[in-house]
C-alpha cells in the first residue's frame, strides 16, 4: 500500500521507510551507532528530497536520543557541566549551519553539497573504521601492531581552562565548545546527530572517561538536535511528520533485534562488517553524483506572485 508525504511530495510504499527504520535500527543495536549518517543517504536512495531527508533525520534522532540522554541522566553516567558548553557550542553551530542551509538551498547548491559532505564523511569514516576493525583483528591473532603514544597538542595550551570535576579534567572551555559548534553545523546540515565524532573526541582529544562520553554525547544531541528540526520547520519547511514517526517505528523495532545478534558477534568484526556498509553507501551516493541522469533537462512551473 502506498502512501503519500505531502512535504516530500511523493508517494512509496508504506514499508519503505519503516524498512529503512528497521535498518537503522539493527545497526544501531549491533554497533553502537546513531544511524543518521546511513538513514538519510538511503531515504535519499528512494527519491526523498535531500533537504527533507535531512529535516526529517533529524527529528528521528532527537526522538532516539531522548530516552538514552534520560537513561544515562538517571544513572549519572554523563558530565552535565561538559554537555552544556557542548550545547552552547551546538547551538551557535546549528544557527550558522541552518543559515548556510538556507543559503545554499536559494543558491540552489544544497542538493549537491548535501551529496558531497555524505561522500567525503561516509568515505573517511569508513576508512578509519576498516583500518582500526583491521588492526583490531590482527592484534588478536597476534600479529604486532605499531602503537603511537597518546598525542600531546596544542589544545593544551589553550587559554580559559575551566575544572570539569564529574570528568576529573582541567581543560579549556573552547575544547567542549568547539566541539559542540562542528557537531551542530553537521547536525542542522547534513541531519547526523554527531556521536559518531564527538564521542571520539571526547575519548581521544580530552582524555574524558569512556563511562561519560556517551551520555554525554547524547544529552548534546538531543538539545541541539531539538533545536535543528524547531529551525528547519521555520526556515525550510522540510520536516516531515508523518515519515518520520515511520522511521520511528521501524527503528524501535529494529533496534531490540539488533541489540540480540550484536551480543553474539565479536565487537571488532562488526565494525569491519560496518566499515564496509559505509563504504557500499558512499560508493552509491558517489555514482549518483557522477553518473548521467536519465533527464538532462527539467521544467519546472513557478506561478508569479501578486
Amino acid at each position: 500500500m502506498d502512501i503519500y508525504f505531502p512535504i516530500a511530495n511523493m508517494a512509496m510504499p508504506i514499508l519503505s521507510p519503516i524498512l529503512i527504520g528497521v535498518v537503522v535500527g539493527v545497526l544501531s543495536g549491533m554497533f553502537g551507532v546513531g544511524g543518521g549518517f546511513l538513514m538519510n543517504p538511503l531515504l535519499i536512495m528512494l527519491g526523498v528530497p535531500p533537504t527533507v531527508a535531512v529535516a526529517t533525520g533529524t527529528l528521528q534522532i532527537t526522538a532516539a536520543s531522548v530516552s538514552g540522554a534520560f537513561t544515562h541522566w538517571r544513572r549519572g553516567t554523563l558530565d552535565p557541566i561538559m554537555a552544556t558548553c557542548m550545547v552552547g557550542g551546538g547551538l551557535l553551530g546549528a544557527l550558522a549551519g541552518n543559515r548556510t542551509f538556507v543559503l545554499l538551498k536559494s543558491l540552489g547548491q544544497i542538493d549537491l553539497v548535501i551529496a558531497l559532505a555524505y561522500v567525503i564523511l561516509l568515505g573517511a569514516m569508513g576508512a578509519m573504521m576498516l583500518a582500526e576493525s583491521a588492526r583490531a583483528i590482527l592484534r588478536r591473532r597476534g600479529a604486532p601492531v605499531r602503537r603511537k603514544l597518546h598525542p600531546h597538542g596544542l589544545l593544551h595550551g589553550l587559554p580559559l581552562k575551566v575544572k570539569f570535576r564529574k570528568s576529573r579534567l582541567y581543560i579549556s572551555v573552547f575544547i567542549p565548545c568547539g566541539l559542540g559548534f562542528v557537531v551542530g553545523v553537521m547536525t542542522a546540515i547534513m541531519g547526523v546527530g554527531g556521536g559518531f565524532l564527538a564521542v571520539p573526541a571526547m575519548i581521544y582529544m580530552m582524555a574524558m572517561p569512556v563511562t561519560l562520553t556517551v551520555g554525554t554525547s547524547l544529552l548534546q544531541i538531543t538539545v541541539v538536535s531539538a533545536v535543528v528540526v524547531f529551525l528547519h520547520a521555520l526556515s525550510t519547511q522540510g520536516v516531515d511528520v508523518v515519515l518520520a514517526l515511520l522511521l520511528i517505528l521501524g527503528g524501535v523495532a529494529g533496534a531490540q533485534v539488533g541489540t540480540i545478534f550484536g551480543q553474539r558477534l565479536r565487537g571488532e568484526e562488526t565494525r569491519f562488517l560496518l566499515a564496509l556498509m559505509v563504504l557500499a553507501v558512499c560508493a552509491y551516493v558517489l555514482y549518483g553524483l557522477v553518473a548521467t541522469p536519465d533527464e538532462l533537462y527539467t521544467i519546472e512551473y513557478r506561478p508569479m506572485e501578486g
